[in-house]
């Protein structure tokens, strides 16, 4: 790291410490040449997701469009807060482990809907209901006998 008062570049770190809630490092840095002191900030850079939808237009990931389907479908079943929560964070550091720039949207509902299954059967159901567009009464029921197998 360069010193910004003498432009050398031999430097070293005398304290650091998390802020951000734990998602950036403070580093406080000493020049070996001028003897100055200055801060540094260090950050994961994320890579700007972008989720294809079904119309193929695109648009940037948001993690509440998640939050707000996974709850909707658990609406008044026996689901906390804290496992939606959780569920939610689950899918998205999937999402982000595929180490994709542009994500089909579908697979991003299929990731949800994998997750629920597991969590809340009833829940599942409810959004795969609204996710697949279930047309008529045999699409619900071919759904149910998937989950009961």
């Amino acid at each position: 790291m360069k010193c910004p008062y003498c432009n050398q570049d031999n430097t070293r770190v005398v304290d650091s410490r998390p802020v951000d809630e734990n998602t950036a490092i403070r580093r406080r840095r000493m020049c070996d040449e001028c003897g100055k002191r200055f801060t540094t900030y260090e950050k994961v850079e994320t890579i700007p997701l972008i989720v294809i939808k079904k119309d193929m237009n695109r648009e940037q990931f948001d993690r509440s469009k998640i939050e707000a389907g996974v709850l909707r479908a658990c609406h008044k079943r026996p689901v906390s807060a804290a496992q939606i929560h959780e569920l939610v964070d689950s899918v998205e550091t999937e999402i982000f482990n595929m180490e994709e720039r542009e994500i089909p949207s579908n697979v991003i509902g299929e990731i949800v809907m994998d997750k629920l299954k597991d969590l809340e059967a009833v829940a599942y159901v409810r959004f795969a209901s609204v996710y697949r567009e279930f047309k008529d009464v045999n699409t619900f029921m071919d759904e149910l006998k998937k989950i009961l197998k």
